[in-house]
């Protein structure tokens, strides 16, 4: 189990980071990290991603009560929340507005991974769109529910991206992966779209 202090550290480098590689502007997206017990590590309400410190951070039980004091957590907590309770094998969350993923997003078109061998792999065989929510209610949570039963990716129609992992690195490489290769499906689309790989292509992937 992570420590605290390197979920903080954890969760400060990859705000950094979607802010630099453009996959999140102004106070846009969320992360958090599980900690042990009813309590996860998360961003709190209205801040930059890219200007946090260690101590702007927010630890939340699954109220979203903040603990000792702390600031209001993330409007999302509760998205957050819905994924740990689903999915205890689940250790990491990052959710952003990456602006290639967005455009499928809003048109609420799932991604097909299987036009690049790595998206295959790192994602699966298809990112899917959750239904759509109002952002920072309980609808959000409620619409991820069954997606994130069997999907570690996913998109939340006209709204972001959701990725989560056993770490949050690792959910920070799939959001990034998963902007590539929307960007790479959309660049080809004037080309008349690209060619997906094979059921045989894909099933080869993921053996």
């Amino acid at each position: 189990m992570i420590t605290e202090r390197e979920a903080r550290t954890a969760i400060v480098e990859a705000g950094r980071r979607l802010s630099e590689r453009n996959l999140i502007v102004a106070a846009e997206g969320n992360l958090s990290v599980r900690l042990g017990g009813d309590f996860f590590l998360t961003t709190p309400a209205g801040c930059e991603k890219g200007r946090l410190g260690t101590d702007d951070l927010v630890v939340v039980d699954l109220e979203g009560r903040p603990q000792a004091g702390g600031s209001r957590p993330s409007s999302e907590w509760g998205l957050h929340r819905e994924i740990y309770l689903r999915r205890p094998d689940l250790m990491a969350v990052c959710h952003a507005h990456p602006p290639y993923a967005l455009a499928f997003a809003v048109a609420r078109r799932k991604i097909p991974t299987s036009l690049m061998p790595e998206a295959v792999v790192v994602l699966g065989e298809d990112v899917p769109v959750a239904p759509y929510a109002t952002p920072g209610t309980d609808e959000v949570a409620a619409s991820i529910r069954e997606v994130i039963a069997v999907h570690d990716v996913m998109l939340l129609a006209n709204h972001g991206a959701v990725t989560c992992a056993r770490d949050l690195p690792t959910a920070l490489q799939r959001m990034e992966t998963l902007e590539r290769v929307a960007e790479v499906a959309l660049l080809a689309a004037p080309l008349g779209g690209g060619v997906r790989l094979t059921r045989s292509d894909v099933r080869k992937l993921l053996d």
